[in-house]
């Protein structure tokens, strides 16, 4: 097992990086349990001074928090046998007892089919009080009966974590910590960074632009309390840092090897932390006929126009990051591909879409590995 530097995989990357799709990469390739390849390129913070992006430098993971905890969390729990994946998140949430959306399931939360609508800025909306956030999303028009469309929704991830505290008697990060950081020894991972980390964190949005024009366009105006600073070391997501930084839908930091460790616990070989039967249900198609082929927290490669690309197995699963992140496991070959950027960093909005790249290092990954074995 090498370890090392890849050295297609990391030319084509320092290419990217010089034609500013992101100032900094770290990819991780990884097959049957261990780390094949890694490298870092480009420099991780620009501004205010320059540091180079190094193997262990820590991201903004953003809606890999989605799968990489909150999902995992649930899984947790369904296996403790305290939720079940069918039951209703009314049951735990009143807020939700109410006739469009009392029904809505935890399964329907976990793969996207609730049909809460996508995102709301919540700080706004909840009037500045945290506590107040299930009862406004549960106030919100859905955009489709629960079950009959796939609408990726930043609200219903939001509302799984508040069931998981719910039932847990924990916070999210207390839960996060006890059921999934501490067993693996992670060192590197956590929410809510302390500020002596900084230095060791790629930087983001200079802040909070696209969240305020997004904002504008659904005619709610300028959040008071928006971010002009430079988003280094604390959660980019509007959302999430209005809850404390800590939320079912982002939140999370990590570097590319704890990521690495965390996602093995989604394969059958590899697992340390749910029964290896579960595993199965993170590569199951759980909205057949839908507008995606998703799974529990999980999109599958057989989704039209996945940043998997055609390189991966069709019930291969993985995740996007707004901030740059992605992660895809192939349950078939035990291979997982990390793939971290900072593309909000140092280049002003439009964002540079970097899907394209995702496909490409996904194929020039699995062409080096073949080439191993």
């Amino acid at each position: 097992m090498t370890r090392e530097p890849e050295p297609t995989v990391s030319s084509f990357l320092a290419k990217r990086v010089e034609a500013g799709d992101f100032p900094s990469s770290v990819y991780l390739i990884g097959q049957g349990g261990e780390p094949i390849f890694t490298d870092a390129v480009g420099a991780s913070v620009l501004s205010p001074y320059q540091i180079t992006a190094n193997p262990g430098t820590i991201y903004d993971l953003a809606s890999l928090t989605k799968p990489l905890v909150t999902g995992f969390l649930c899984v947790r729990l369904i296996e403790a046998g305290e939720l079940k994946i069918d039951e209703l998140v009314s049951k735990h949430l009143p807020e939700f007892a109410r006739p469009d959306k009392q029904l809505i399931t935890l399964r329907q939360l976990l793969t996207h089919s609730s049909g809460l609508p996508a995102w709301k800025p919540l700080y706004i909306l909840a009037n500045g009080e945290t506590e107040q956030v299930p009862t406004v999303i549960a106030s919100l028009d859905l955009e489709a009966p629960p079950g009959t469309r796939v609408i990726y929704s930043d609200l219903g991830f939001i509302i799984l974590a508040f069931v998981l505290e719910k039932v847990s008697g924990r916070s999210l990060i207390e839960l996060a910590h006890d059921e999934l950081f501490s067993p693996l020894q992670l060192k590197s991972t956590f929410f809510k960074p302390d500020l002596a980390r900084q230095t060791g964190i790629a930087a983001s949005e200079l802040g909070n632009t696209y969240e305020q024009g997004t904002c504008r366009q659904l005619g709610g105006g300028e959040y008071a309390s928006s971010r002009k600073n430079l988003i280094w070391g604390e959660v980019h997501d509007g959302n999430a840092y209005f809850l404390g930084g800590a939320a079912g839908h982002a939140g999370l930091f990590s570097n590319a090897f704890e990521t690495f460790s965390i996602a093995k616990q989604f394969l059958a070989r590899t697992t340390k932390l749910l029964n290896p039967e579960t595993c199965r249900l993170f590569q199951t198609n759980m909205t057949e006929g839908l507008e995606e082929a998703r799974s529990i927290g999980w999109q599958l490669a057989m989704t039209r126009d996945s940043t998997a690309g055609t390189s991966l197995p069709p019930d291969s699963f993985g995740h996007n990051g707004f901030t740059g992140t992605s992660c895809w496991i192939d349950p078939h070959h035990d291979r997982i591909f990390i793939l971290l950027t900072n593309r909000t960093h140092g280049r002003p909005v439009p964002f540079v879409n970097i899907n394209s790249v995702r496909r490409q290092f996904h194929a020039l990954a699995v062409d080096a590995l073949n080439a191993m074995n």
